[in-house]
This record gives C-alpha cells, structure tokens and sequence, in this order.
C-alpha cells in the first residue's frame, strides 16, 4: 500500500475545481447517477446493517439507487484507501466508525492514508460507547463489585476483547482500578461467549451492537459503558464515570469523502444524512443497537476525527497495541 502524497492530494483538488469550477452548478445538477456507499465490514455484520439502513432510507431523497460495496481488509484501511482514490464527486461515500479511521493512524507503522489531510468529513451518525460485560449467570451487578472479585483473584482474572476500542477500555480499566487481570483477545465477541459462560472469561469489554443485542436475548449484563455520559439509548446503564472510574470513550459513526470533493456537494450530503439522522425512524434503529443519534456540521464532524486522531496516540501506547506493517 502507498501513500497519497501532497502532489497527488494537490493534481486531485486542481483536477476538482477545474471539473466544478465554483461548484454551484454541480451541485444543483448532484446526483445525476448511483451512488455508492462503502462498508469496510462484511456483509450482515453489525456495521454493515448501519450502512445498508441509511442506504434505504437515503434512496428516497436523493431519488439515486445507493449501491453499497463491502471491501473488507486491513483493519478498514482497504475500503479508506477505495474512497479517498476515488473521484471527488460525491458518489463514492465511506460509511464507517471514525475511531476505526483514527486507530489506524497509530496503528499502522505506515498508513497507507494520512486521514488528517486526506479525508473531509461530512456528518455525524451517532454516538456509541464500548460496554463493560459478565456473563448473565455471573453474580456482579455493578463496576464495584466486578472489582472487588477481581482484585481478589489477581493475575488468574480474565478479559475478553476484539476490536481496538474494547482492548483501549479493558487497559484504561486495569490501569485505574490497579488490576492484574489477563487479556484474552478474540478474533470476534460471539468467539468469546461460551468462554465467558463457562467461567474461562470474567468478563468483556465489548462493541455497542453486540451487546445490546447478547443483553436482550438475557446472555449477559451491561455493568457500564464507556462514554462521559449516561446515553438516551440505555438511561438505565451507567458509565464508568459515574462509578468511579475515570474513563471517558464515545466512538461514533461518520459519514467521509474524499478531501478533494467540493463544499455544495459536502455540505448537500451533510443535509441527506442529517434529514435521516433527526428521523424518529432513525432515533428507534439507533437505540436498538444502544447508540444515540448525532448530527453535526461538515466542520463540527471534521474537528471530532482530528479530535480522535490525536486521542488515539495515547489509546494506542496505553493500551499497549502492537503496530502492524
């Protein structure tokens, strides 16, 4: 994989303006073809339903077929690099979480994408935090609790992760609560669910979409979640914040383009995403999958991903991950 250097990032955007000129009258002609929405998860995973909703619900709107491809490899960094290649046009849309963006700037020796320079973010989807979890046999029903079991067991604890966020809040939650417990990464969290019935696992640091999902069908119990503040998804679960340890961790759902692709069309896709986001339709399919809905500008969203770029410098030596590449 190579970078996109600033001379390609510069020939893209001349090519741009010189295509759009001021870019009012494309945008008033935009869209005049499909559009095509770019998961970097497979086909029926939790992301991919994200993806597919919006491109449902969007059809109707941009009166386009939206035509969603899963190019599924490298942490997400094959589906980046399809959408920042393609034209600036405005048809070729990345749906994706922005931490798994911004992860990747740290955890790749060499990105194959510098996402500061090479992305303009176009709205906000929602707001989602990484869950604290026991199995539901387990007796621990708060954070004070889990804890107390686990400083008595030291170094025979164990802790299930599988994506980046979950092994942030699993190290974030050892190093305040001064824990010794072992990390056992698995390739999914379903991997992890006959361990944690078992006993094998204590307990899990996992993705919003599949624990909303384990906790309705009664397999295991939310003891917290991860952002600052409790969400309207699930009022009922509180933060790790709130019992008292200090960790403060939202991911979020965005909505990116190439840096290249002119403001009118921005701005217009801005508008798409925001009108499906504010939807009642959209608050209820948002929360089944324990997650809030958030709207933002092209410049609020923008400020957020810088914001998870340099956050997640720190995310990635606390948590000790191992670079690849």
């Amino acid at each position: 994989m190579t970078k996109i250097n600033r001379r390609q990032f510069n020939i893209g955007a001349s090519a741009s303006a010189l295509m759009f000129g001021t870019g009012s009258a494309w945008a008033q002609a935009y869209p005049s073809q499909d559009i095509h929405f770019i998961c970097a998860f497979p086909a029926g995973s939790g992301a991919d339903v994200i993806v597919r909703w919006y491109a449902e619900k969007l059809k109707p709107i941009t009166n386009r077929n939206i035509i969603v491809e899963n190019k599924v490899g490298a942490l997400g960094n094959l589906a980046l690099e399809h959408v920042m290649r393609s034209k600036p046009d405005g048809y070729t849309i990345f749906v994706h979480g922005a931490g798994g963006v911004a992860s990747n700037q740290h955890l790749f020796k060499n990105p194959p994408i510098d996402a500061s320079k090479a992305i303009q973010m176009a709205a906000t989807i929602n707001k989602q935090p990484t869950m604290l979890a026991v199995h539901t046999n387990k007796p621990w029903k708060n954070v004070a609790e889990l804890t107390a079991f686990l400083k008595e067991k030291k170094e025979k604890a164990t802790y299930a992760t599988s994506n980046p966020n979950g092994r942030v809040m699993g190290a974030l939650y050892k190093e305040h609560a001064k824990l010794e417990a072992v990390e056992v990464v698995y390739r999914t969290a379903s991997d992890a669910m006959n361990d944690m019935q078992s006993g094998a696992i204590d307990y899990a640091t996992i993705d919003n979409i599949f624990g909303a999902a384990q906790e309705r069908e009664g397999r295991l119990r939310i003891l917290a979640v991860s952002t600052a503040d409790r969400l309207q998804a699930n009022p009922q679960t509180p933060t790790m914040l709130e019992q008292g340890v200090p960790i403060r961790m939202t991911a979020f759902f965005s909505v990116m383009v190439p840096a290249a692709t002119p403001r009118p069309l921005v701005d217009q896709i801005n508008t798409w995403f925001n009108q499906v986001t504010g939807s009642d339709d959209a608050k209820k399919f948002l929360n089944s999958a324990a997650s809030d809905p958030w709207l933002t500008t092209p410049d609020q969203a923008q400020a957020e991903l810088m914001r998870e770029i340099r956050d997640w410098e720190d995310y990635v030596r606390i948590a000790k991950l191992e670079k690849q590449g």
